[in-house]
């Protein structure tokens, strides 16, 4: 298995956060990891951010060994503008974990074209939806109502609800998180709090 970990806006990779936790965890246990710091995370350009991913994915998985996307934050919503058009380069099964909502990132004009018009309302085809899980919490300043209407109701999405997880990063106290680590290695497991 490899696996391709992305982080959010403001992310510079701290250690104790929960990605590099699981980054860690899994090049321990002998898995492919790439956890790549993605340009100027205080003021990403989206289209950097997307030839990135791009690079990445197409880096990932040499072996021909299961493919593994983790995103979080803001990097739910660049996979969800890139999942169309990746063809083989899609990861075989991918965890979008606290995406923002788009109309709260519109009011950072750091990131506003990471949610552009329509992005909340464009479903993705079936084929992909079906490679995806994905992780909120039920009161997520970034997703004022939580993600999981929108995500699991509207898109279909398998999706796992944490209560009272915020934003799910380290201010919100994730830092390693088992349950993540054992949905990498078994996509039967349910991502619960840590």
């Amino acid at each position: 298995m490899s696996v391709l970990i992305v982080h959010g806006w403001q992310n510079h990779r701290p250690e104790g956060h929960w990605q590099r936790e699981l980054a860690g965890k899994l090049a321990a246990d002998g898995h492919e990891v790439r956890y790549p710091q993605f340009p100027s995370p205080d003021e990403p350009v989206l289209a950097d951010w997307l030839a990135l991913l791009r690079a990445e994915l197409a880096a990932l998985g040499a072996d021909g060994g299961e493919r593994v996307l983790v995103c979080h934050s803001l990097a739910v919503l660049l996979w969800w503008q890139a999942a169309p058009s990746l063809g083989a380069l899609q990861a075989d099964r991918v965890l979008l974990v606290a995406p923002p909502a788009a109309d709260v990132l519109r009011g950072f004009p750091e990131v506003a074209a990471f949610a552009p018009p329509g992005i909340e309302t464009t479903p993705l085809p079936e084929e992909l939806r079906a490679r995806v899980r994905l992780v909120a919490s039920d009161d997520d300043p970034y997703f004022p109502g939580g993600a999981a209407a929108l995500y699991a109701d509207r898109f279909g999405l398998d999706t796992d609800v944490v209560p009272g997880g915020q934003h799910l990063d380290l201010p919100a106290g994730y830092g390693s998180w088992p349950s993540v680590h054992a949905w990498c290695t078994d996509p039967a497991t349910r991502v619960v709090a840590r």
